[in-house]
């Protein structure tokens, strides 16, 4: 239907832990940029995308988790924690895991800053970072609402990024500050969109 167009997917080792990260413009992107590699991705998703009742709520269970999502109840007040816990365990098992830095979906299009969760990972892990960028799905799927409307788009990914220079340093701030801006910054550079040094939450309240 979208026709993806896939670049640098050859960045993607065959074998072991990686973590994958990205922007996010739309809902389909979860859906989009699994299916561009060889290797199954999880990712963390609502729980409440697997609670749902009748046959609707069972169909939607089943198509999540078979492609690849794991539900995490992120509202509480150990939401964030579960889910960075749930990507360590998935890496560590010699996984793909992938996460959107941004923390929820872009308000406008732009790209904004990074919660410091995919440095706590790579430092906890070892594990290589490849960034990737989403690119026309936003067209596809404006809003994130709606069905989505057949629009050709690309998946961009980068090459691996290493930080075992900081081994041992996954409780230093300005350390993952540090390491979580240098993910945004590929991923920039990767998708052309325009930096905002600002969360994307906080975007949304304002707006």
């Amino acid at each position: 239907m979208f026709r993806p167009r896939v670049e640098g997917a050859e960045n993607v080792p065959g074998t072991g832990p990686v973590i994958l990260a990205g922007n996010h413009l739309t809902f389909i992107d979860s859906m989009i940029m699994p299916i561009c590699l060889d290797r199954q991705v999880f990712f963390i998703g609502k729980d409440e995308y697997v609670t749902g009742k009748g046959v609707k709520g069972r169909l939607m269970a089943w198509f999540f988790t078979s492609v690849g999502m794991i539900p995490v109840d992120r509202d509480g007040g150990r939401g964030g924690v579960a889910a960075l816990m749930t990507g360590r365990r998935v890496i560590e098992e010699g996984k793909i895991f992938s996460i959107y830095p941004e923390g929820t979906r872009s308000p406008d299009g732009r790209l904004y800053r990074g919660r410091t969760g995919v440095a706590r990972l790579t430092l906890m892990t070892g594990a290589p970072v490849i960034p990737f960028a989403m690119i026309g799905t936003d067209r596809a799927q404006p809003g994130g609402a709606g069905f989505p409307r057949p629009v050709r788009v690309t998946v961009r990914f980068g090459e691996p990024m290493e930080f075992s220079r900081y081994e041992g340093m996954d409780r230093d701030r300005y350390v993952l500050r540090a390491v979580t801006d240098s993910v945004m910054a590929e991923v920039m550079r990767l998708s052309g969109q325009e930096y905002v040094d600002m969360y994307a939450t906080k975007a949304k309240e304002a707006a």
